[in-house]
């Protein structure tokens, strides 16, 4: 079952631009390697309507981003400019140190339209903190997508159910995105790493307890747990060594 609930904090990153944190909190700093754990949107930005983050450094870490809607035009210190969109990832390799920006597509300007994703930091092994910075970025359609106990899965990073995320990660890490249809049961068998469910939309029933959406769960090491979605849900879930 699960040991510990961990709810939002609202946290402005500029220009009005505000996130749900998960992650830090008080009570605990990571889930796996994932240091930070932001929800941002469903927010609709009309034309004007400034949601940029602006350059800004990172160092010893990686982030990953995933859009359920909208899009975002990433640009870095490497040279890199890359559009990313919903189901496709951005993994950001700070390593030693990177230059970043996260703005509204050229093409968006002057038009509404709605911006909804996760972003979450993860910390790298100690060997690799001080790696050569890089950028991967996987399309939606390289992303391993299928569908098991009745629910749509994706594997964002690392491994899960036997597949494998093309994007590289110098460790153990899980990130998987799940649309459950109302009433389905997604059984996770006992591993060995921490993991953590978000309900992005729905609340979800784990092993008997519900947790309301934009609630991070933490499960229990080396325990099964069972995902019930009453009404359907989308959710995440994430986790790997710490």
């Amino acid at each position: 079952m699960t040991i510990e609930w961990l709810n939002a904090h609202e946290k402005d990153l500029g220009g009005g631009f505000v996130v749900r944190r998960l992650l830090p909190a008080l009570r605990r700093q990571a889930v796996g390697p994932f240091l930070f754990f932001d929800h941002f949107g469903p927010v609709t930005a009309g034309p004007g309507e400034d949601h940029d983050v602006r350059p800004h450094p990172h160092i010893g870490l990686a982030t990953v981003t995933y859009l359920f809607e909208g899009a975002i035009m990433h640009r870095d210190s490497l040279g890199v400019v890359q559009r990313i969109e919903p189901g496709a990832v951005n993994w950001m390799t700070a390593g030693r140190g990177i230059v970043h920006s996260e703005r509204r597509p050229p093409d968006l300007a002057g038009t509404r339209y709605t911006l909804h994703g996760l972003q979450l930091w993860a910390a790298l092994p100690q060997a690799d903190e001080e790696a050569e910075p890089s950028f991967v970025h996987a399309k939606a359609e390289d992303v391993p997508a299928w569908t098991h106990e009745g629910h749509a899965l994706r594997l964002v990073v690392g491994e899960a159910f036997g597949r494998r995320s093309p994007v590289p990660t110098p460790m153990r890490t899980l990130y998987v995105d799940v649309a459950a249809p109302p009433g389905a049961t997604l059984n996770l068998p006992a591993a060995d790493i921490e993991r953590a469910v978000y309900g992005i939309d729905h609340p979800v029933v784990i092993d008997g307890i519900e947790v309301p959406p934009c609630t991070l769960a933490v499960l229990a090491v080396d325990a099964p747990a069972a995902i019930v979605a009453p009404a359907g849900a989308r959710y995440v879930i994430v986790g790997g060594d710490r």
